[in-house]
């Protein structure tokens, strides 16, 4: 999408040159006449930068007017213009918080090297910001006291505080991510950023841009320079989730950027260094893809130096009182709900498929149908065939009978939902859990069978 600019200036002629000049460069321009006309336009346009005559005669000149920008919005770079200021006038601009001041006439490439400046100053504050969002400021909770756990703990003070390279093995929603916030955290690199990519729901295309960046200019639609995951992530932490689901092109350069230390942006002429590490995760097996020739054995073993493999729910029921409690009462963190026996030895009679993910979403349910006391009969109604594992279904129910899972009594869109989640479920169990292979199954990109296990717990 290109920048939108915002032009006020009580001079047509100069409105319509810089709009010609901005609009033959990409960018996408409105106008105002005067400052009051100015303010209004901010707040219907949202203006990703702005240029601001100095003297507007009648209303608020271009110091009034940025005053009251300045109160409304602070983070939109505004580039002050004039033919006539003083030095006093530019100073004390400046110190209301103007990019930068402009003499008319106006250069051609004064403005654009002033405007792509300031946008790129604003799109570093954004990411910034993004990043500071993401670090976390407390400590990771690994919930629970199986053996399964501890082990996992125990791998995770091991390696935390080596440049290692982990790969973090584990069935979907069992955790992995909350694994590699924890070795970040615990790490040297702890108080660097810690950037996580999501390897299956980024399209094909836009995987080089997305990891390493790309320059101005550098593909159709490349308005402005962006910064990839791996310079965001530069002195942390960079988490690759679903590993597994790289194209073979990707995992050639991803190898290339692992080997050589260095990236380079798409359009860029010449590379970056960057020091980084890189935390991986599946829920595939990626010995057999590499056997089968879809993953690279070279890059499997750059990043397989140290496996920690995250335990389904089913094989730590042990934990599960423990969890339901834990995220009931982050959901409802000064009035924790209870669960019975009975509620709670039902929840253990499931095998949870989607794991500590599905456990969440499930609890959730519960809070909303139980209200302060979850019991037997409210799990019956949110769980997915209570008490029986979903391993059991084989091949797709008759889509007139609802064969294989129990709709009574819920709504169309709970039901329908349920019946989704069957059929994923199921091409999920017959292609061993490969997402890419189940899309196919099911006649869908991979992007979109993402989406939708996401919204449904999977």
């Amino acid at each position: 999408m290109p920048a939108r600019i915002l032009i006020v200036d009580d001079e047509a002629n100069i409105r319509r040159m810089l709009g010609a000049l901005l609009r033959a460069e990409g960018f996408d321009v409105a106008e105002a006449a005067n400052g009051n006309a100015a303010l209004l336009a901010v707040e219907e346009v949202r203006p990703d930068a702005l240029f601001l005559d100095l003297m507007m005669p009648p209303g608020p000149d271009g110091i009034e007017t940025l005053t009251q920008l300045r109160e409304r919005d602070a983070s939109v770079p505004v580039i002050m213009m004039s033919g006539k200021a003083q030095l006093t006038d530019a100073v004390r601009a400046v110190k209301l918080g103007a990019f930068q001041f402009l003499e008319k006439p106006l250069g051609p490439e004064a403005v654009l090297v002033t405007l792509r400046s300031a946008l790129e100053l604003t799109r570093t504050r954004a990411e910034n910001q993004v990043l500071r969002s993401q670090l976390s400021t407390s400590p990771v909770e690994m919930i629970g006291r199986s053996a399964g756990m501890t082990t996992v703990r125990e791998r995770i003070t091991q390696v935390a505080h080596t440049e290692a390279r982990v790969m973090i093995l584990g069935e979907s929603g069992s955790g992995k991510e909350l694994v590699a916030h924890a070795i970040h955290q615990a790490s040297p690199r702890a108080n660097r950023p810690f950037v996580s990519v999501n390897c299956a729901a980024i399209p094909k295309d836009l995987v080089e841009s997305e990891m390493f960046g790309h320059e101005r200019g550098a593909f159709t639609g490349a308005t402005d320079r962006r910064l990839g995951r791996f310079e965001l992530a530069d002195r942390g932490t960079l988490f690759l989730d679903e590993i597994g689901d790289l194209s073979a092109e990707a995992q050639a350069k991803l190898l290339r950027a692992l080997e050589s230390g260095e990236i380079q942006r798409l359009g860029a002429e010449r590379g970056l260094r960057v020091d980084v590490r890189v935390l991986a995760a599946t829920n595939q097996r990626l010995e057999e893809a590499v056997a089968a020739g879809s993953f690279r054995e070279d890059l499997y073993f750059r990043l397989n130096v140290f496996p920690i493999e995250v335990p389904p729910l089913r094989t730590r029921l042990d934990d599960l009182p423990i969890l339901v409690t834990y995220l009931a009462g982050r959901i409802r963190p000064r009035n924790t709900p209870t669960f019975t026996p009975d509620a709670l030895a039902m929840l253990a009679s499931y095998d949870w498929p989607g794991n500590v993910r599905e456990l969440a979403n499930i609890v959730e349910r519960m809070l909303i149908v139980g209200g302060q006391e979850v019991d037997a009969a409210v799990v019956r109604r949110v769980l997915p065939r209570a008490g029986a594992p979903r391993t059991e279904f084989s091949g797709a129910p008759a889509a007139d009978s609802g064969a294989g899972t129990d709709l009574g009594g819920r709504s169309l869109a709970n039901a329908l939902d349920d019946y989704e989640r069957l059929l994923i479920r199921q091409s999920m169990l017959r292609a061993s859990g490969n997402v890419a292979e189940a899309a196919r199954d099911l006649q869908t990109d991979r992007a979109n069978l993402y989406r939708r296990m996401k919204r449904l717990g999977l």
